[in-house]
């Protein structure tokens, strides 16, 4: 018998579950997109069972029918039960996760076409030379006129100028028009004796279509990414679909070009630079399951796969999978309940793990696959230390001596150094050295930093921007501003003074901010167009270059400041995966790591190339301080834009905390980050046991309090950001 009423999630966390009359004639089922009237308004809204989203009864009598249902295929039961665990366990509103499954707004409407442009072989009356320049770039290409003069280097008005003249001519596009499909067997890779049977596990837990979450622990170029990619091929044979998670948009390219030799057709991609034509087809592909192989930031994990048979998460310690707004959740650790919910294997993939990870796999929770060696016989870097308190460089210098000298070497050899040092910019403090004012951001509590390239004070934090001034804005002296410390951008200026004929390289979120210039960046280097690369954590991840041989790390030291409760593992991790860059070829690599406190335990593992040692300390110190994984965080946020508003509702919060053996709540305090986005800001840190029900005591605890309008409460479960 048809359904006569439906409880409805709307995509507004504010409203709440509602209930409606299914008018006669129209089928419904759990799952289905619907549009509903409320007030004068229509919404969107997912068809959910009454007994997971308990609410009031509405009678009959009160109840508005529903106006359609969305042609798009229901949301299946899987993804609904993660939506359900993802915002109970991260204490976020349903609707809120829900609205990042239903994220592209143009895919809910029916089919569609759009116009793009291509050369039609004629020519202008009147040649003129962006006229000239236009054409011979745009041989071969058909796009929108916006895509396409971002690809010849000119102007909408030039190009509209060549479709008046019939130079370029509108062609008419089916915007869900099928992707080119990916073929198992396309390009067979030849793999070492250590990946093929790796491999043969992975394609044996995909065959299998069961739960079964997987570490794969291998050293930096040991083929971690063609050893998965044959449970890849399985997914493909067996007409599952797969998701590839990747931490970082500048990563995509140089994947793709992998997954495209080796499969013949590139995957799809998902990131937020995508255009609202493309998120549209692509969100229709997966939810039909025509999508093969979506590779994407961590909000594909959330798409409505059709059929599912395969997650890997890469470089799966990263902390860019950790979401730190809106609904604050981990996706390496959604994927394995994504996983779990959808009896499908899960890879972690990674050369420095999470401690969390190991720790799962050593209790037996996490299957782990070991690639202990490099691919083909190249050998790990020789890693030394450089102590700057002996080594020091000359004044206003931040290249060491022994480094500079490496640098030089490298250069006269024809190979590849990189740089890293993980801070954008030019400095990260500018000062009058005539009274000492300091630039601040008006919106936070942070510094400004100087980009001197696109001569600007930028805030890292909420964006401002301001041009340095000619003059000190609080004394007035010209001439007098000074940049305090390196930034990525003054090391890249000291390497043109100590090598005034490398060809420098600079790799931040800044200049690379595109797939586009990530792609044009990879081939330069593997053209060996670029002598020297200077970079931030971008560095780190992914990137193959058989003639890089020499990594120096500028300040091993920066991670270790500021409190985060997982400083060590975090410098550890990136330090390890920017000299794991090194000596990836048939040459040896070496890796200089710049320190002043050569004793500390991380920098001392870096040294002798110990990881195994690391973690033991790390997982003693963490097991003490009943930390993770031993132990459970949760932070929670007060934040208004009146400070006094803020330190109060802390207060109150505080004032209500339960007395509990087994959950230590400390604070409230101000945050390290006190203001930000004009906002004052209170910090309350929760420590409980593993035993413990940390969500319900939250929930319980936060429900007995009440705020004024103005003041905004966030829950942050499993946080990585103590700022």
């Amino acid at each position: 018998m048809p359904a006569t009423r439906a409880r409805l999630l709307v995509m507004n966390a504010a409203l709440g579950p509602l209930d409606y009359r299914v008018p006669e004639g129209m089928l419904i089922q759990h799952g289905s997109v619907v549009v509903a009237p409320l007030g004068p308004r229509q919404v969107t809204g997912i068809i959910w069972e009454e007994e997971k989203l308990p609410t009031s009864p509405v009678p009959e009598s009160k109840l508005r029918p529903l106006l359609a249902i969305v042609d798009v295929p229901p949301i299946r039961a899987e993804l609904r039960r993660l939506i359900e665990w993802t915002a109970d366990y991260y204490i976020a509103p349903l609707a809120s996760v829900a609205r990042m499954v239903i994220s592209s707004g143009g895919a809910l409407r029916g089919p569609a076409t759009m116009i793009e442009y291509r050369l039609s072989g004629g020519m202008p009356e009147r040649m003129t030379p962006q006229r000239e320049r236009a054409i011979a770039a745009l041989e071969g290409e058909q796009a929108t006129i916006r895509e396409l003069s971002g690809l010849a280097g000119v102007s909408e008005a030039v190009l509209r100028g060549l479709v008046n003249q019939g130079v370029l001519e509108p062609v008419e596009v089916d915007i869900d028009r099928p992707y080119t499909g990916a073929r198992h067997d396309y390009d067979e890779p030849e793999l070492s004796e250590q990946q093929t049977e790796v491999s043969a596990r992975l394609v044996e837990a995909v065959a299998a279509e069961k739960f079964a979450p997987i570490l794969l622990d291998g050293v930096t170029g040991s083929g971690k990414t063609e050893t998965y990619f044959e449970a890849v091929a399985q997914a493909l044979k067996g007409d599952r679909q797969v998701l590839v998670l990747l931490p970082e948009i500048a990563l995509t390219e140089a994947f793709l070009s992998r997954f495209e030799a080796r499969f013949g057709a590139a995957p799809i991609t998902w990131h937020s630079s995508l255009k609202s034509t493309e998120r549209r087809r692509a969100w229709r592909a997966i939810a039909s399951g025509e999508a093969q192989v979506v590779v994407g930031a961590r909000s594909a994990l959330f798409l409505p796969y059709a059929n599912l048979g395969l997650i890997v998460v890469d470089e799966a310690h990263e902390i860019s999978f950790k979401q730190e707004d809106g609904v604050r959740y981990n996706a390496r650790d959604v994927a394995v309940m994504r996983g779990h919910f959808e009896s499908i294997p899960v890879v972690l993939a990674s050369a420095t793990p999470a401690l969390e990870s190991l720790h799962m796999a050593d209790s037996g929770t996490y299957e782990k696959l070991v690639l202990p060696a490099r691919y083909g016989g190249a050998q790990l870097p020789d890693i030394q230390l450089v102590n700057l308190n002996d080594e020091q460089p000359g004044r206003g210098s931040w290249i060491a001596p022994p480094l500079r000298r490496a640098l030089e070497d490298r250069l006269e050899r024809g190979e590849q150094s990189l740089l890293f040092l993980n801070r954008r910019g030019y400095a990260p403090l500018t000062l009058c050295r005539n009274c000492g004012f300091r630039f601040q951001c008006p919106n936070c509590s942070a510094w400004l930093v100087e980009h001197r390239l696109s001569k600007r004070l930028a805030c890292h934090h909420c964006g401002h921007e301001t041009a340095p001034p000619e003059k000190c804005p609080e004394c007035g002296e010209p001439d007098c501003l000074v940049a305090c410390g390196p930034g990525v951008e003054r090391i890249a200026d000291e390497v043109a003074e100590i090598l005034p004929d490398a060809r420098v390289a600079l790799v931040t979120s800044d200049t690379l901010n595109s797939p586009e210039r990530a792609a044009e960046f990879v081939a330069m280097a593997e053209a060996k167009a670029i002598d020297v690369i200077v970079g931030t954590q971008l560095v780190t991840k992914g990137f193959h270059f058989p003639e890089l041989t020499l990594v120096g790390v500028i300040d091993a030291d920066l991670g270790l400041e500021g409190g985060d409760l997982r400083a060590a593992e975090r410098t550890y991790q990136q330090v390890a995966q920017v000299a794991g860059r090194a000596g990836r070829g048939a040459k040896p690599g070496e890796v200089l790591i710049q320190t002043r406190h050569p004793e500390a335990p991380v920098i001392a593992a870096l040294e002798a190339g110990d990881r195994d040692a690391f973690y033991e300390a790390e997982t003693d110190a963490r097991r003490h301080a009943g930390a993770p994984p031993f132990g459970r965080w949760a932070a929670i946020i007060v934040s208004s834009e009146d400070d006094a508003e803020a330190r109060m509702a802390a207060n109150r919060i505080g004032d209500t905390r339960p007395r509990l053996d087994d959950v230590m709540i400390l604070g409230p305090a101000p945050a390290p980050l006190s203001l930000l986005r004009n906002r004052y800001r209170y910090r309350l840190l929760l420590n409980a046991r593993r035993s413990a029900q940390l969500q319900q005591v939250i929930r319980d605890w936060l429900s007995r309090v009440d705020h004024p309008p103005g003041v905004r409460v966030g829950v942050d479960i499993d946080p990585y950001s103590f700022v």
